[in-house]
């Protein structure tokens, strides 16, 4: 989910929600705003994602769906939690159909996305689950890609474009500027403000790792609902993204990422250096668009982490979406990434 920092800086300026058209509206008289596009139009058109296939990916052997002709430009698109790539069923189809070679992976913890020792710590924290698909753009010998993302796949995607901005041809990012301060992490939110991040305090303690362990079915079901209040998916929908959880890291996976982005827990000396860089801010050059939805609350208009944000840039918004932008709003998403690719 969505970083506490950025939440605190939402919540303490108090921005008003504001309703923009979100895929290039034409512009209308003066007080007469444009009438909003059906977002969700083409939502939920693919059940299947087509075949798996996995190639090496550092400490994984990564997951990954593929869509597109082999020569076309790359895209590579990440999932959330707790999600999978089935967020992008229909996306990875329309982007296919204009050319683009899409890859979407199963992040490490989800789907038959495996680590290849059992002696690997099962490690969430940021920059691994970055490196990871650094190392899969690798295997696949894709030397550049436009990068698009939501949650944890947001905040990859910031994570490669800021280490790595020549491997990112252009990045989407949902939310915006998702990259962990640890320090900022530690300070304390107004009340209203923690109660919507109960479940990483539940995650903090041995009860939630059980409690997430034995439920995560029903779990995730009801962050799917929170997040997205709006989104009528069916059971069908819920079932087929669920299967990725019973991964038999996933459940490692995540309590370590939460725990560590709160500090209690330690990650692992090879990702100390990029932890450093990335705990100064670095700005974001590339070519990037940042979508906000109903989700982002306050921050939906995206003024906290405009100044991460240093190349060409646009910034839209979803109204009435969700957290799980890719697959509440398939055809605007793939709109900003045609468009990133282009600016």
């Amino acid at each position: 989910m969505i970083s506490r920092r950025r939440f605190t800086q939402a919540f303490a300026a108090g921005l008003a929600a504001t309703s923009l058209a979100a895929c290039s509206s034409p512009a209308t008289s003066a007080g007469q705003p444009a009438r909003s596009p059906d977002l969700r139009a083409g939502s939920g058109k693919n059940t299947a994602l087509g075949p798996v296939k996995h190639a090496d990916a550092g400490p994984v052997t990564m997951a990954y769906v593929e869509y597109g002709p082999a020569t076309g430009q790359p895209v590579v698109l990440l999932h959330g939690w707790p999600y999978d790539p089935y967020s992008y069923a229909d996306v990875g189809p329309l982007l296919a159909a204009a050319g683009y070679r899409v890859i979407v992976p199963w992040l490490r913890g989800y789907g038959t996305t495996t680590f290849k020792s059992a002696q690997t710590v099962r490690n969430g924290q940021q920059s691994a689950v970055a490196l990871d698909v650094v190392a899969l753009m690798d295997t696949l010998k894709i030397e550049k890609a436009v990068l698009g993302g939501y949650d944890w796949g947001a905040r990859t995607v910031d994570i490669i474009a800021a280490l790595w901005p020549e491997r990112c041809t252009a990045a989407v990012a949902v939310s915006g500027y998702l990259v962990t301060d640890l320090e900022a992490n530690q300070q304390p939110l107004p009340p209203a403000a923690e109660l919507g991040w109960w479940y990483q305090y539940y995650f903090a303690t041995e009860r939630g790792r059980a409690g997430y362990r034995a439920n995560r079915h029903d779990f995730a079901k009801l962050i799917w609902k929170t997040a997205s209040p709006r989104w009528n998916f069916d059971d069908a929908t819920y079932e087929r993204s669920a299967a990725s959880f019973d991964n038999p890291d996933h459940v490692d996976i995540v309590i370590h990422n939460y725990r560590w982005r709160l500090g209690l827990a330690e990650g692992e000396p090879q990702y100390e250096r990029y932890e450093q860089k990335l705990q100064t801010g670095p700005p974001i050059t590339v070519p990037s668009i940042t979508i906000g939805s109903d989700f982002d609350g306050a921050a939906k208009d995206g003024s906290p982490y405009r100044a991460k944000f240093t190349g060409a840039y646009e910034h839209r918004i979803l109204d009435g979406i969700g957290h799980n932008v890719p697959q509440e709003a398939p055809e605007p998403f793939t709109r900003a990434i045609l468009d990133a690719g282009r600016m």
